[in-house]
């Protein structure tokens, strides 16, 4: 286990005032990883380091902007030999992360939750710093109802979120978005033209075979009778390429997230938090496909409190993908003339995507750590 380098940063005075100096710890998904991008994007004056690991998501994207300290950390999966394993490895990562936070004389700490935030949060609070913790789930994460209780305060993105020990402050306002989703976004260059009503297929930073295989079953009929299909299937797919159709456009990622939610009618998603944030701040309608083996069922609870709300269709992952063809159809069929002139439920799913997303969630963390900053 090591730090890599950080990276040239300023001198810690700005305007002869001494500079706050935050280390966020977000790692692995883009669900952890965007929404502290976008609380970094409110904190222009502020020093920033970034506590992360090398192989994941963080490690590509992060260098390119913030000094980037990567640990070696794993969930804890695994039997008791594995766990203490972790265990063990936690502890000396405790150490490491607190060496690190006198070496750049860190004064708070934010973390959006996972693996890594444990670490954090320990160091954080062995040096007296404060922490902010994030939860951006339903069902809080498992840092977060163990290490919750240890933080200066929690922000949640639901009011229905349940903490087993609660902090002494917590506040509910919703999950960070980059500020790029609040302005408006071309359609990008690569996306099939047309007029035809544009699904978008996401399946999070790390991809979804068992999504990206249902899609592909039910493609070739939904691009015959008109559709756009914009496919982002992630790594390591093994169908991708399988499908060629001039509707049909398929990458691994995509940076142009916010002019591809905008453009588009109707998502076929998983159901993390972050997607749903994004999906929220285009005014993206959706059906959301919860993955079956995320832990504690988090994402069947973010799709249900959606789905509640009118903005999202519930499909659960079948090896045929029938669900989903049925409810696609049903959507769309008044956008494709399949039905007698009828009420568009594409238009109502949009109006209550844009009551869900809250706006100013970035802002307020940032001034939230401000306060904690200075007490």
């Amino acid at each position: 286990m090591r730090f890599r380098k950080p990276l040239a940063y300023g001198t810690g005075f700005h305007g002869g005032i001494a500079m706050a100096r935050l280390l966020i710890a977000a790692s692995g998904t883009g669900g952890h990883i965007f929404p502290a991008l976008a609380v970094a994007e409110m904190l222009p004056h502020w020093e920033i380091h970034w506590l992360g690991t090398r192989e994941r998501l963080d490690g590509r994207l992060v260098p390119k902007h913030y000094p980037f300290h990567w640990v070696a950390m794993g969930g804890w999966q695994g039997g008791w030999r594995e766990r203490l394993l972790r265990l063990i490895q936690l502890l000396a990562v405790v150490w490491a992360v607190g060496r690190l936070l006198r070496r750049q004389r860190i004064t708070v700490v934010f973390t959006t939750g996972g693996y890594i935030a444990a670490p954090a949060i320990l160091a954080a609070r062995l040096a007296g710093l404060p922490v902010l913790l994030h939860e951006s789930n339903v069902v809080a994460g498992r840092v977060t109802r163990l290490l919750g209780g240890c933080c200066s305060g929690v922000a949640m993105a639901w009011n229905s979120t349940k903490l087993s020990r609660p902090p002494a402050r917590t506040w509910c306002m919703g999950t960070p978005v980059r500020s790029d989703f609040y302005r408006p976004a071309p359609l990008p260059e690569w996306v099939p033209r047309g007029s035809g009503p544009l699904l978008v297929v996401m399946g999070g930073s790390q991809g979804a075979r068992g999504l990206n295989h249902m899609v592909r079953q039910q493609a070739w009929p939904l691009l015959e009778a008109g559709c756009r299909l914009v496919h982002l299937c992630g790594r390591d797919d093994p169908e991708m390429g399988s499908l060629q159709h001039p509707a049909y456009g398929e990458r691994q990622f995509t940076g142009e997230m916010a002019g591809l939610l905008q453009h588009g009618n109707l998502a076929i998603s998983r159901a993390g938090a972050g997607a749903i944030s994004e999906l929220a701040a285009s005014r993206c309608p959706a059906v959301l496909v919860p993955y079956p083996h995320a832990s504690d069922q988090h994402q069947e609870a973010n799709a249900a409190a959606v789905a509640a709300l009118g903005a999202a269709v519930i499909v659960h992952e079948t090896p045929d993908g029938e669900p989903l063809r049925r409810a696609i159809w049903r959507l769309l069929a008044p956008r494709l003339q399949m039905v007698a002139p009828a009420p568009d439920p594409l238009v109502a799913m949009a109006a209550a995507m844009g009551r869900l997303a809250r706006h100013d969630a970035a802002a307020d963390l940032a001034k939230i750590l401000e306060t904690l900053r200075r007490t």
